[in-house]
């Protein structure tokens, strides 16, 4: 086979033809010719280049990026309605305040007087009464100030405290009843409300401000 023979072989090979020649023969001719073997080098380059074609892909960010935006469950939540449910979540919390520092009041004030106190002490039933009077107070001002009731989470957390432990103490020991003790439950509730209500006060007007308010009058 001359050459031109081999090389129409080599080329119909290539295509996925028959190429009219055993492929011992053909591979014999190209590894003891250098000018079909280079030949041969060639027409495989080309043909790859030609069978491996650029895919034109459509960009889709466009239309992605809209239908993310169009998600409710993605889209980002405006800063107004973020400020409206904390605004409305605050209030909320200033009235619970509210109602624990009257209902504190009502029981406070009748001890403190009209000397209705435990008849056994009632010297320290009207102590007592006092300290009430004075931490409801701290409690309204707390309620009319919301910017101020991270100031009074500290003494309420740390009687809220003491009271459950003095009352586990107690129990256990026998020195009074659970019953009489289920009453000092409202200074946990009341220690939780106004850390709630200092902590929404603090996402609403900023440390900053919290501070400046703090330091008027």
């Amino acid at each position: 086979m001359t050459c031109d023979d081999v090389r129409a072989a080599l080329s119909a090979r290539l295509d996925g033809e028959d190429p009219g020649a055993p492929g011992a023969v053909l591979d014999a001719h190209t590894d003891g010719c250098p000018g079909c073997r280079a030949w041969l080098t060639r027409a495989e380059q080309v043909t790859r280049a030609v069978r491996v074609q650029a895919v034109d892909v459509p960009d889709l960010t466009a239309a992605v990026l809209a239908a993310v935006a169009a998600d409710p469950q993605t889209r980002p939540v405006p800063a107004q309605t973020v400020r409206a449910a904390l605004q409305a979540r605050r209030q909320v919390l200033r009235v619970a305040v509210a109602v624990a520092a009257v209902a504190q009041l009502a029981v406070a004030l009748p001890i403190l007087l009209a000397g209705l106190g435990v008849a056994p002490d009632p010297h320290t039933s009207r102590e007592m009464a006092s300290f009430d009077v004075a931490l409801a107070v701290g409690f309204v001002l707390a309620a009319y100030r919301p910017e101020r009731a991270q100031t009074f989470v500290p003494v309420a957390m740390v009687l809220a405290v003491c009271l459950a432990v003095t009352s586990t103490v107690d129990i256990v020991n026998s020195t009074t009843a659970l019953m009489h003790e289920l009453g000092h439950l409202a200074a946990v509730v009341q220690a939780g409300l106004l850390w709630a209500l200092g902590r929404v006060s603090r996402e609403l007007d900023g440390p900053g401000r919290v501070v400046a308010a703090a330091g008027r009058g």
